[in-house]
């Protein structure tokens, strides 16, 4: 798929009014307050044209953090006060971790919002990365930042569920494992939801 019907096919997909998505998605068994609070969040989807092919940027969390060790997450964070949006939230966030700039990238939209386990109301905004953005990972919150194909991540067959002991019971989740990268849980999640609004 060529980077400019990638692009256009996933900004058709955030515009559409598709119910969001949830860690429980896969748990019909927990039953959730309807008086919990969730924390506004945003991811930056950064999307690149390479001579590969279309790309999408992933980073790896520190070992050393506090909350999800090593796991594999988009650039994101929680909204603060000081953000005019959600697609400013991811845009800061996006400069915090991997250095990119306002002038790196085009917004594209936003898609509807994902529900973690750990109390976040995360909204994914989609950019295009300019080709000649490179990341620059901040150290404190970032290990590596990667690019893996936008074929591979946004084929909603190369998904999986997989299972493990969480809280005292099995709770199922997505995983699209590129290469070394073990890529689950909220991320896998998105890129779940982006997958099948292409196909849409």
């Amino acid at each position: 798929m060529k980077f400019n019907e990638l692009t256009n096919r996933l900004s058709d997909a955030a515009s559409l009014n598709q119910s969001g998505s949830s860690d429980y998605d896969l748990n019909k068994d927990v039953v959730l307050p309807d008086n919990r609070q969730l924390c506004p969040a945003a991811v930056l989807v950064g999307v690149q044209d390479h001579i590969s092919g279309p790309r999408v940027l992933l980073t790896k969390r520190p070992s050393t953090m506090k909350h999800h060790p090593g796991q594999i997450a988009f650039p994101g964070g929680k909204q603060d006060k000081t953000d005019s949006n959600l697609a400013q939230t991811a845009l800061r966030e996006g400069w915090e971790e991997i250095g990119v700039t306002n002038d790196q990238c085009v917004f594209l939209g936003s898609f509807q919002s994902h529900e973690t386990v750990t109390g976040f109301q995360v909204e994914p905004n989609l950019f295009a990365l300019h080709q000649e953005f490179e990341p620059t990972p901040n150290a404190h919150e970032v290990s590596e930042a990667f690019w893996v194909p936008a074929t591979f991540v946004l084929d909603p067959g190369n998904f999986l569920i997989q299972s493990r002991r969480w809280r005292g019971a099995r709770r199922h989740y997505y995983v699209v494992p590129y290469g070394p990268y073990y890529i689950w849980g909220a991320t896998a999640r998105i890129l779940f939801g982006l997958a099948q609004g292409l196909k849409q």
